[in-house]
């Protein structure tokens, strides 16, 4: 072979080379991000020729489809609008989905492996192939109401039933209308994802479960529970001067408007009803960060696999690594950041007596017969408490309620336990207003809420009144349940 034929042999297996591996690289390496790009209209086609599963609530389904005559062959709708959305989130042709919508997409698409059988019978039968159906365990009186105390407020808040971890309420705001995003409308939708995109107050974002906030003296509760598990009891004194400097800084941490404990000691009960600054930030010191952290761990913070299925931010401590960062951690500022959820995981483990159940917010999944798939059974998270020292801190939480500053959530006829905070937010802006806490009837725990509202001041009361109509709500359902 002469040496110019030569050359043009190895360019053309050099081609046919390039062209083989670029085949592959786009079918194997590429080929899920490709077959899930918005703009792969062959693929968008395919997937709305099929009916998407219902996601369900008490019945009702609060994410449904509508066939239409257009291209796209089915259309998501969201009866309730914003009432779920943060639940649901939304499926959009154009901006793919979030929320259960995203965590459970591949068995509402019809897609999933449980669905095998089901794929096959539709193969044979040639019957058109339908999604699976996703049932949630809200409560919907529970869920109405506590959008209802939340209107108008941006936060969040969330309810759990301590016994299992089924999520019973979520709402953050402010809530938005998933019908638009899922419209078929492209302008329609466009300019609804622009104004959603644009809005400082950021509506997309659930802030039950993917939002971090200072805790303040929510924080209290967990430092609480390091001191029982350490050799404290509730009637142990500890120092509750008017102000505390701790060692390395000049800086001192005071009590609200430089008021006093009630004297330079206290109980911890009454440290924790008043809400003792001084006492908490040198409780954590002496407590230290090895403590001080197992504890904060056992509760679920900074682990990152938490989901709901939905996924869940994780809750941080930040360092603690000398006097200052440890006492201004102590009081839940510094670099502790906690989700909503979090909160309510707190105060669901002190309601069962220790015992964390890990949150959940799908019941079952389903068919499209509706025969069950798979059921969602409760499962422990943690212990990050014995249950002598869990009573120990029912009783602490319950004096915040009764007596101390978070009157506002009493239920009456009902036990409630809880723990008010305000976190600050930069100097311009007001804080934060935190409540959690539990309801405890005929000696069993019904409910466990956390209610954040942002920038809503310094006293904590609206908080703890909108979680007190939470807890009342949960109470009155259980009577049908």
């Amino acid at each position: 072979m002469n040496a110019p034929l030569r050359r043009l042999s190895v360019a053309m297996l050099l081609l046919f080379a390039l062209l083989l591996g670029n085949l592959t690289y786009v079918q194997f390496v590429r080929g899920d991000e490709l077959r899930s790009d918005p703009r792969n209209q062959r693929v968008l086609l395919a997937e709305y020729s099929r009916q998407r599963g219902a996601i369900v609530v008490d019945g009702s389904a609060v994410a449904s489809v509508t066939e239409t005559n257009g291209q796209l062959k089915y259309r998501r709708s969201y009866p309730s609008g914003p009432l779920y959305a943060h639940v649901t989130g939304y499926k959009s042709p154009e901006y793919g989905e979030s929320g259960v919508e995203q965590s459970e997409d591949s068995l509402l698409s019809g897609y999933d492996d449980r669905l095998f059988v089901r794929q096959l019978s539709d193969l044979v039968t040639g019957r058109k192939p339908k999604g699976g159906n996703v049932v949630l365990t809200v409560d919907p009186t529970v869920q109405e109401a506590t959008a209802n105390a939340m209107r108008g407020r941006n936060g969040a808040a969330i309810a759990l039933d301590p016994r299992t971890g089924e999520v019973l309420s979520m709402v953050s705001g402010p809530s938005y209308n998933p019908n638009p995003l899922a419209s078929h409308d492209a302008t329609l939708r466009g300019n609804t994802w622009d104004k959603l995109t644009s809005d400082e107050a950021n509506p997309l974002l659930n802030r039950a479960i993917n939002q971090t906030y200072p805790p303040g003296s929510t924080f209290k509760v967990v430092v609480s529970a390091a001191a029982l598990r350490n050799g404290y009891d509730s009637q142990t004194r500890v120092p509750s001067p008017r102000s505390y400097t701790p060692e390395q800084t000049t800086a001192q941490i005071r009590n609200f408007n430089g008021s006093s404990c009630g004297g330079d000691t206290s109980t911890l009960e009454q440290a924790l009803t008043v809400s003792c600054n001084t006492a908490y930030a040198q409780l954590a010191v002496e407590l230290g960060r090895e403590k001080l952290g197992e504890q904060a761990r056992a509760f679920g913070f900074e682990s990152s696999e938490l989901r709901c299925p939905t996924r869940v931010s994780t809750s941080q401590l930040g360092e603690m690594d000398d006097p200052p960062k440890l006492a201004q951690s102590g009081i839940g500022q510094r670099d502790v950041r906690m989700t909503p959820i979090q909160g309510a995981m707190i105060a669901s483990a002190v309601a069962k007596n220790g015992s964390l159940m890990r949150p959940y917010l799908v019941s079952e999944v389903q068919a499209p017969d509706f025969a069950v798939l798979d059921k969602t059974r409760p499962r422990e998270f943690s212990r990050p408490l014995s249950a002598s020292a869990a009573r120990e801190l029912q009783q602490m939480m319950r004096s915040v309620v009764e007596k101390g500053t978070g009157r506002a959530a009493r239920v009456s006829g009902v036990e409630v336990g809880g723990k008010t905070g305000t976190a600050e937010d930069g100097d311009a802006r007001q804080d934060h207003e935190w409540f959690i806490g539990y309801a405890k009837r005929d000696g069993k725990p019904v409910a466990a809420v956390a209610v954040v509202l942002e920038n809503a001041g310094t006293s904590s009361s609206q908080s703890a009144a909108v979680a007190g109509t939470m807890m009342r709500t949960i109470v009155n359902a259980s009577d049908g349940r």
